[in-house]
């Protein structure tokens, strides 16, 4: 029983000792924090989502404070944090543009058929790398999520046609789900553009092969480009272009695109996040 209690009383003692030694050495190699930094942390979302560059919100916190980083980085918390921060710096105010996710491509499970069936890793990523991708359309959306996996706003979820449906309201303008996209279909779009924008990326040139793999595919045509009123739209890549400088929303080339790629982004889309009128 001695020897318990002997052995307790060490234990108790190793303890204080190493709590104080703790104590102390936490104090003595503590680094100085900015308090401007902490002002910045506080003023920010909170997201830690890396959209700004920086590894969170701390590092983008003390960037700011240093000054080797913008006001107006932080896309979640857009023109009001930018504000905040601006006013914490003593700085002018920083124009931030707020923008939203759109998907390029249309080729559903009904309009895009796939190669066969696939048993591998089910991400977007595991089927790109194993396979190919599992559509004949090699451009198309694999619809696997990840886009849905590392969206932390709740925006993006995988709609019944098999495509990411995004929730304009809660989408923030991360970009986080457009660097991951492995086949580059989610774009960045400033909320309050307006005019037409081609819902598709299949860039085979040969018509019979683009409907063949999309039923909803750019068919090369050019009707677009030919009867545009402001000839704004010129073909880039097999994909129409659009010089927003120029287009009026006239609606025109949506009219006469045979395969209804082009979408007016005034209207809501399912498939797509575009700006209401």
């Amino acid at each position: 029983m001695s020897m318990i209690i002997i052995t307790a009383v060490f234990a108790a003692l190793l303890a204080l000792v190493l709590g104080f030694a703790l104590g102390f050495f936490r104090e003595f190699f503590a680094v100085e924090q900015d308090p401007l930094a902490g002002l910045v942390r506080e003023a920010l979302p909170g997201a830690n989502c890396g959209a700004c560059g920086f590894p969170g919100c701390d590092g983008y916190a003390a960037a700011v404070a240093s000054g080797k980083a913008g006001t107006g980085n932080c896309p979640v918390g857009g023109k009001a944090v930018a504000e905040k921060l601006a006013s914490l710096l003593g700085t002018g105010a920083v124009s931030v543009v707020p923008v939203v996710t759109a998907l390029v491509c249309q080729g559903s499970k009904v309009h895009a058929p796939l190669k066969g069936e696939y048993t591998g890793l089910a991400t977007c990523r595991g089927a790109k790398l194993s396979s190919g991708g599992t559509k004949l359309c090699a451009w198309g959306c694999l619809g696997y999520g990840d886009c849905v996996a590392v969206c932390k706003f709740g925006a993006l979820s995988i709609g019944e046609e098999g495509l990411p449906v995004i929730d304009r309201e809660k989408c923030t303008g991360c970009k986080v789900c457009v660097a991951e996209c492995p086949q580059e279909l989610l774009r960045e779009v400033p909320r309050n553009l307006t005019g037409a924008m081609a819902m598709c990326s299949n860039r085979n040139p040969v018509k019979s092969m683009v409907m063949k793999t999309c039923k909803k595919g750019c068919i090369k045509c050019e009707l677009c480009v030919k009867n545009c009123p402001e000839q704004c739209i010129v073909m880039d890549n097999g994909i129409p272009l659009i010089d927003y400088s120029k287009c009026t929303s006239c609606g025109t080339c949506v009219e006469k695109c045979p395969t209804k790629v082009l979408k007016l982004l005034k209207t809501q889309n399912q498939n797509s996040v575009v700006q209401s009128a």
